[in-house]
């Protein structure tokens, strides 16, 4: 399978800040990667460098297989982008925007066509209305229309569904499934919006502060079977004692905001339950806990919780 983007070592800085320091990684032809990181974390900077609307103070960049210092017009052809908020001309047409951008990428279309590439993104009926009249969610989908005018085999969404309501971020996310599953198209997408990712990413980047924290195959880092456990109780300090002293003690993790942190099994947690109640520990809570915010959260916090979601 072709690499698509082959990101090595890197590096851009401005003056006394690095916005992303060293960072490596590959997408592979067919993924919807996500791109993932706290405010802040680079992931508009790394987006910047893979477009060429910035150039990297240090590492190379790999579209297609080839070097995308020095095959910049041939590889752009072959990408669709659309960065935050889509510009458009909110006083002409949905149908007006989309042929426009098309004779700028030199493009030859047919009205079919168009009708056809609104249709895709759910925006057929409102063809001929003014952009001026339309929901945040309405542009997105007709920003991500444009950017597939020219039939790109790589999409590139920074942050996607920003400002956008529960309907809008239902659409988009049904949009990138039917890039990926339907046209087979690659799809790199940063976003804020964890629980949003978990549901469509094959594959998965997390950075923070400008750095990979963690990389690789979503059913790999999240293994159903298994969870991480939150206990709250009346006396942490006695209750983490006596797991150390008990066959509970192989699952221990760092622990997190003052709780206790355990990592076992989905099947174990009715035992777990019962050890508490039989040695008369008083319980607050037991939360497991296996979203990709959690995971997220536990990651981007420190590289010492990286363990208890990858061993």
């Amino acid at each position: 399978m072709q690499d698509i983007i082959k990101v090595t070592s890197l590096t851009k800085q401005f003056k006394n800040l690095t916005a992303v320091d060293d960072l490596s990684f590959t997408v592979m032809e067919g993924d919807v990667y996500g791109f993932l990181g706290q405010n802040g974390a680079g992931k508009s900077t790394t987006i910047r460098m893979l477009l060429t609307l910035i150039a990297p103070t240090h590492g190379s960049i790999e579209l297609f297989g080839l070097n995308l210092a020095h095959n910049r017009n041939e590889i752009l052809k072959q990408v669709g982008a659309v960065i935050e908020k889509p510009d458009l001309y909110k006083y002409l047409s949905a149908y007006e925007n989309l042929k426009l951008f098309a004779k700028l990428s030199g493009i030859k279309v047919s009205d079919k066509l168009l009708m056809n590439q609104l249709e895709m993104v759910g925006l057929s009926t409102r063809a001929h209305d003014k952009v001026k009249t339309f929901s945040q969610g309405m542009k997105q989908r007709l920003g991500i229309g444009i950017s597939l005018v020219h039939d790109p085999k790589l999409i590139i969404l920074d942050e996607p569904t920003n400002g956008l309501d529960p309907q809008g971020i239902a659409d988009i996310r049904n949009l990138i499934l039917h890039l990926s599953r339907e046209m087979k198209k690659t799809v790199f997408v940063s976003s804020h919006l964890l629980n949003e990712i978990e549901q469509v990413a094959t594959r998965l980047l997390i950075i923070d502060k400008g750095k990979k924290i963690i990389e690789g195959q979503s059913a790999e880092l999240f293994d159903p079977t298994r969870t991480i456990v939150e206990l709250e109780t009346t006396n942490n300090d006695q209750c983490l004692s006596i797991l150390q002293q008990s066959q509970w003690q192989q699952c221990l993790q760092p622990l997190r905001n003052q709780h206790i942190i355990l990592k076992t099994e989905r099947s174990r947690l009715p035992d777990l339950h019962r050890w508490i109640v039989n040695n008369h520990i008083g319980l607050i809570s037991l939360q497991p806990r296996h979203t990709l915010e959690d995971f997220f959260l536990q990651v981007t916090s420190g590289n010492q919780h990286v363990e208890a979601f990858t061993n």
